[in-house]
């Protein structure tokens, strides 16, 4: 087969979305070899090699109209390119597949991650909103099939945009195999010192917004005190939210234990960061990570940290106890008490963290790339 992909997120988006489709188009090129593998972008990055992969190739636009409209090539005309390479299967990654692609003789699937901007719409403006409901059910209703990364997507997208379940089948996501593999002592302690890394510390991997919940982590940090002992490095970054939270942390004298690795020197100089090949490392070298998110798609940093056999306080709410398993600590996500207790518990209680980094070893092992790739591709000999 010919299979195609908006690789929008794969070169551009430097969290889920692109780590998703980075992860997803590397698998199938490499478990499933006898296929063929378009990357449509309308922009080239360093956050992705194409030329790793002798299977793989990208489209990009190439008239002189396409170059100067990218946004209108990637969402309608791109369709020229996929019947001029007779492309079999267009999967777009994130939400969006081009308009009057079910006209073309192309099969089309769609992975909806979240739409939280249905659930939670005051969190965001009017004119996203719009924008965003008219993409996702666009593409929901015009897709030959959809792809959910969790069963609380798949609920979402059938209660919301009333599609049949039938058409829905949920895929969960993995994260790049770099994770799993244990990082070498020395390199580790380079990264430390690269960064400036305390020798104990939390951490918090993620957008600075609402829903993530990084200020109720740092209520938690003050509601401790000094018990817990261990600072918390963020890797991230916001706006209004962020600088909320930054007012919070000068308030109540945290600004020596909350540390915004984003705005360091090292982080903005080093390519390690940019393309997260550095993350790994900083996950292994953490004594947990701290998700309490309020509403999630998947939760790929809960997946990240059981992967690093580290772990991780995360909600019991949303999608997060599917990622988690058995393996979590599990806080509601708006107790800062609860946040705080488990942070103690993972300071502290060494036996507790000798079970939840071997559970979680476990439990990640649904989520390897090689089935999840094996997942999706049952989705396209379907069609």
């Amino acid at each position: 087969m010919k299979i195609a992909f908006d690789a929008k997120r794969a070169y551009q988006n430097g969290t889920g979305l692109g780590h998703y489709s980075r992860t997803l188009i590397s698998s199938l090129a490499t478990y499933y070899a006898e296929h063929n593998y378009y990357l449509c972008a309308p922009k080239l990055t360093n956050r992705y090699d194409a030329s790793a992969f002798t299977n793989v190739r990208n489209i990009v636009p190439a008239s002189f109209i396409s170059k100067k409209f990218k946004s209108a090539w990637r969402s309608n005309w791109v369709k020229k390119d996929l019947k001029k390479e007779a492309i079999d299967i267009y999967h777009g990654l994130s939400h969006e597949i081009p308009v009057g692609i079910q006209s073309t003789g192309i099969r089309s699937v769609v992975t909806i991650h979240d739409l939280i901007f249905e659930r939670n719409p005051e969190q965001y403006n009017w004119i996203d909103i719009q924008i965003y409901r008219r993409k996702f059910k666009y593409a929901c209703l015009h897709a030959n099939h959809i792809i959910a990364i969790s069963e609380q997507t798949k609920a979402d997208v059938a209660n919301f945009y009333k599609i049949p379940e039938e058409k829905i089948t949920v895929c969960y996501q993995s994260c790049n195999p770099a994770f799993a593999q244990t990082v070498p002592a020395a390199e580790k302690e380079r990264i430390r010192q690269y960064y400036h890394l305390p020798a104990k510390f939390f951490l918090y991997v993620g957008s600075i917004i609402e829903r993530k919940n990084l200020l109720n982590i740092c209520k938690a940090l003050h509601e401790l005190n000094q018990q817990s002992g261990f600072p918390l490095v963020v890797i991230g970054d916001g706006r209004s939210y962020k600088q909320q939270v930054k007012d919070y942390i000068k308030q109540h004298g945290l600004d020596k234990r909350v540390i915004f690795l984003s705005e360091s020197e090292a982080a903005k100089k080093s390519l390690g960061y940019q393309t997260a090949a550095d993350f790994p490392a900083i996950y292994q070298l953490s004594n947990g990570v701290i998700y309490p998110s309020i509403f999630e798609g998947f939760g790929i940093p809960v997946l990240e940290a059981l992967w690093s056999r580290v772990p991780v306080i995360t909600s019991n709410i949303s999608c997060l106890p599917e990622t988690g398993g058995d393996a979590a600590y599990y806080v509601n996500p708006y107790s800062v008490g609860e946040i705080a207790e488990g942070m103690i518990k993972l300071a502290t209680d060494e036996s507790l963290v000798a079970e939840m980094t071997a559970k979680g070893w476990l439990h990640a092992q649904k989520f390897t790339p090689q089935k999840c790739a094996e997942d999706v591709m049952a989705v396209y000999l379907r069609q």
